[in-house]
């Protein structure tokens, strides 16, 4: 754990003040770590996949729609879902609008396969239009395409910066564990395990330094995975299926709320096994072991920038099991589609 956090904000403190060297793998386990990803990667494939239009207003209420942006990688877009109905930023909006009791009007940049980096130009899409809310799903591409975690955390950092400067709330659902992809062989499992959790912490770090919060996703699907192998993932047994999505939906969609001012916060100086406030850096090592746990900013000493001067929440959230799903209702939701819809396919 200690470990964890040293690490994890060298990474940060490397993406604020430049330089760093880290590197994701050891040298020494290329050559079998790069035979075993050529394996994972044949028996993952490629799945063309016809992207549904999920753009437009959802719920019913009061008021001015809430504007929702939804960024990241393919987890995002809810890759090889056909119904609109059945992807997270539809779930999130559905959500979120029955929470607020306002309409919600959605707009989806992400885009499958991206690693940190893509996030620049998804943010360049809506770039002075209202954003009140970003949601972002991202890093798993990172691990994958073995970015050094000192550069992903500095391109999540950067945009996280100007959204929350722009007066959005931020959202970042953190690195999924790659450890629990059953075509990955070992070692290259454990490798990717360790990997993901230190790119989720490091992610931690600089998205609670900007003024955003994050959310575990870590091992989520792992349990029900064993139980119900042929329904949480999908049919490349890599990207969560329609019921694995949803899963990830019941995790985030409290902290998106929460955000939104749609949940009461914690009460300083309260400490409890649900919440407490640690130095960002033990939070963000701490969210990893859990999934869905939520981390925010709770307040800064002294002057200066990093993470020993940053205290944090660490909400210990997540109760959800997999036979306690709820369905989110959009049946009776309207949707205004934007009219392309592009065929994708892949990995990430």
């Amino acid at each position: 754990m200690a470990l964890r956090a040293a690490r994890a904000r060298r990474i940060a403190a490397a993406t604020a003040f430049g330089g760093g060297g880290l590197t994701l793998l050891a040298a020494s386990t290329v050559v079998l770590l790069y035979l075993q990803a050529r394996m994972a990667a044949r028996a993952i494939g490629v799945t063309p996949w016809k992207r549904p239009r999920v753009n437009g207003v959802y719920g019913v209420g009061g008021g001015e729609p809430i504007a929702l942006v939804m960024m990241g990688d393919s987890t995002a877009a809810g890759f090889a879902v056909d119904d609109p109905r059945q992807t997270p930023p539809v779930h999130l909006a559905s959500g979120l609008s029955a929470a607020a009791d306002r309409p919600v009007r959605l707009r989806d940049v992400s885009k499958v396969g991206a690693t940190s980096k893509g996030l620049v130009g998804q943010w360049e899409r809506v770039r002075g239009r209202r954003v009140d809310l970003a949601v972002v799903f991202i890093g798993a591409n990172d691990v994958i395409r073995r970015v050094r975690p000192v550069d992903a955390v500095a391109h999540l950092r950067e945009v996280v910066r100007e959204l929350v400067g722009a007066g959005a709330a931020v959202v970042v659902a953190t690195c999924p564990d790659l450890g629990t992809v059953q075509p990955i062989p070992q070692p290259l499992r454990a490798v990717a395990r360790r990997a993901s959790r230190q790119m989720a912490a490091a992610q931690t770090v600089a998205v609670v330094e900007e003024g955003g919060s994050t959310v575990a996703l870590g091992d989520l699907l792992s349990d029900e995975f064993a139980l119900h192998a042929d329904e949480m993932f999908g049919p490349d047994r890599f990207h969560p299926s329609a019921r694995g999505y949803a899963r990830a939906v019941t995790v985030v969609l409290p902290a998106v709320c929460a955000a939104m001012d749609l949940l009461p916060g914690p009460v300083e100086p309260q400490r409890s096994e649900e919440a407490e406030v640690l130095p960002v850096d033990r939070a963000a090592a701490e969210a990893v072991e859990q999934v869905g746990s939520e981390v925010r900013q709770a307040a800064r000493t002294g002057d200066g920038q990093g993470p020993r001067r940053l205290w944090a929440w660490l909400l210990r959230r997540e109760n959800a099991r997999s036979d306690t799903i709820t369905k989110t209702e959009t049946d009776s939701h309207s949707v205004k589609a934007t009219p392309d819809t592009p065929v994708e396919s892949g990995t990430g």
